[in-house]
């Protein structure tokens, strides 16, 4: 399967990618036979890729990264650049190609200092590659000195340097770097797209891949994990009955410490692999004696690694808690269908007892009301109020509707 097989219901961005992507083969055999480049090209050095959460940003970029690094002979003999399978795919996809860098945000921002070395490597040739391509994954957590930095890179890029910024919304990119950037819109695919996709590339029952789609309401890398981490499963079963637990106030307070606690150990449990892994292979790299020891003048270097883990669990406890409040807004939206006399789409049907209890016991005034006392505490963790405080404030809310 090529590299584009895997971009869920985004067949006009493919169409577009791929014929980029021609033209970059092009460009680069002509370079490397020392013969004119082609008149016209629809590659170009930056690229700005937006939709909403789940679509794929980061997938397609990928997907692209990889078709400019594709060594495929078919590609030579005219077949579509991205065959899945050259060492040139392969390493793009799973992150290992030497030319592929890819940043992504460690904490709530995308910090100067984590992008220094990557603007650097940005002026300088394919080491062995055909295209120096840098992936920014959250191009919208980009500071103002993060985002200055790669606005000066953009401007003047090397000549085999490509740029694939990904963010939800083009206003969320800095205007100087949108404006330097090709944009292409990604949708949100169909639930029966990612459906399909989870049992062709997943292996997943046709039955829990279609509960998996439905319930995320499309979202790609939230289906994926549904369908195939039965953990992820019984968290969400949990956060689903929250709204049944908040009917006092010492509900709603236990109800939120609950929330946050699950998040918490949610994010350590994700994160004590990769920090035990990144820290041994940082050791090994330092030179590090038998036990552990370090030679001389290396803590400052591990101390570094440990704050960025750090700043990492924190975010993953965020996301940990943003997930949450999606499925809480998607439950809240199927008890306003219900109120409003519609049964179509409904993304909780596992749930259905408790849709159709507080259906019957509020109104579609009082269930609005609570899916903005949700967007208020998603609000509040993006402006780092103390994600107990915002959620405490967010059940109150909902117990008050």
């Amino acid at each position: 399967m090529s590299v584009w097989d895997d971009l869920v219901g985004q067949e006009k961005v493919s169409e577009h990618l791929v014929a980029a992507a021609r033209d970059a083969d092009a460009l680069v055999t002509a370079a490397a036979a020392d013969t004119p480049p082609p008149e016209s090209s629809k590659m170009t050095h930056a690229w700005l890729f937006t939709g909403p959460p789940g679509a794929g940003r980061t997938q397609v970029a990928r997907a692209f990264a990889a078709a400019l690094q594709c060594v495929s002979p078919d590609r030579a003999l005219g077949g579509v650049p991205g065959c899945g399978f050259c060492d040139g795919c392969h390493t793009a996809l799973i992150g290992t190609h030497a030319d592929v860098t890819t940043i992504a945000a460690v904490g709530t921002q995308i910090l100067a200092r984590d992008m220094r070395d990557t603007v650097r490597k940005s002026f300088t040739s394919p080491a062995n590659g055909r295209w120096q391509v840098i992936l920014v994954e959250d191009a919208e957590r980009l500071n103002e000195q993060s985002a200055n930095a790669v606005l000066k890179a953009v401007e003047e890029p090397a000549p085999r340097t490509v740029w694939l910024l990904c963010a939800p919304s083009i206003e969320d990119v800095l205007p100087t770097i949108r404006s330097r950037c090709r944009h292409l819109n990604l949708r949100t695919p169909s639930v029966e797209a990612v459906a399909d996709m989870l049992v062709r590339r997943e292996g997943v029952e046709p039955e829990v891949a279609a509960a998996a789609a439905r319930a995320t309401q499309g979202h790609i890398d939230r289906a994926r994990r549904l369908a195939t981490d039965p953990a992820a499963r019984e968290r969400r079963a949990a956060v689903l009955k929250l709204p049944l637990r908040v009917e006092d106030v010492g509900g709603a307070l236990k109800a939120a410490q609950q929330l946050v606690d699950a998040a918490t150990e949610d994010a350590k449990q994700l994160a004590e692999e990769t920090d035990a892994k990144e820290t041994e292979e940082l050791k090994a790299a330092l030179g590090a004696a038998q036990g552990g020891r370090l030679p001389r003048g290396t803590a400052g270097v591990v101390k570094d690694l440990e704050d960025m883990q750090k700043r990492r669990r924190t975010r993953t406890q965020r996301d940990s808690l943003d997930l949450a409040l999606s499925d809480l807004t998607g439950f809240y939206r199927d008890v306003l269908a219900l109120q409003l006399g519609s049964r179509v789409a409904i993304a909780n049907a596992d749930a259905e007892d408790a849709l159709e209890r507080l259906a019957r016991s509020s109104t579609p005034e009082a269930t609005l009301r609570r899916i903005e006392a949700i967007a208020a505490c998603q609000e509040a963790l993006d402006r780092n109020v103390a994600p107990l405080l915002a959620v405490e404030a967010m059940t109150m809310a909902l117990r008050a509707g």
